[in-house]
């Protein structure tokens, strides 16, 4: 996993080789029995994924935590091109909605297909401001979401 210093202080990046074609990595993503299978950190589990698979369509993912916490990610899709790239964001909630809460980060995927079955997947998180990418980052963006890459990974290769 190889982490860059991006152009914009508000964006957190992850890039990572994985021995998958993009094909499998986009259906990781976008399809909800596959996403509850690698999506959160352990020792979090996913409990649910719904997905409108649009520009505009409405996911919801809900994450538990290993002392009960419940955390649910409600987003919009704002770009959707298999399997190259996927971009969603939670300043919406689905059919272009505002969301009831502050918008925290866009998230932009990449799947770059090297051949032989790998891609170059990277992962950037587009924050509004400075604090909610320190935030982020603080929180442990590159350990947790490297730790659910590596899950990803592991969750593609079954499926080659």
């Amino acid at each position: 996993m190889t982490t860059e210093t991006p152009d914009d202080p508000r964006d957190l990046v992850l890039r990572r080789t994985i021995a998958a074609p993009p094909a499998i990595l986009f259906r990781c993503w976008t399809e909800p029995e596959l996403i509850v299978k690698w999506f959160t950190p352990a020792p979090w589990t996913t409990a649910s994924a719904t997905i409108d698979l649009r520009p505009g369509g409405r996911n919801v993912i809900v994450m538990h935590g290993p002392n009960g916490e419940v955390h649910p990610n409600e987003g919009c899709y704002l770009e959707v091109d298999p399997p190259r790239r996927l971009v969603f964001t939670d300043a919406f909630v689905g059919d272009w909605r505002p969301s009831q809460s502050p918008p925290f980060f866009t998230g932009i995927l990449t799947f770059d297909d090297l051949g032989d079955g790998r891609t170059l997947y990277t992962a950037r998180a587009r924050h509004w401001t400075m604090e909610a990418a320190k935030g982020h980052e603080d929180m442990g963006f590159h350990d947790g979401w490297g730790r659910a890459t590596d899950q990803l990974e592991a969750l593609a290769r079954t499926l080659l």
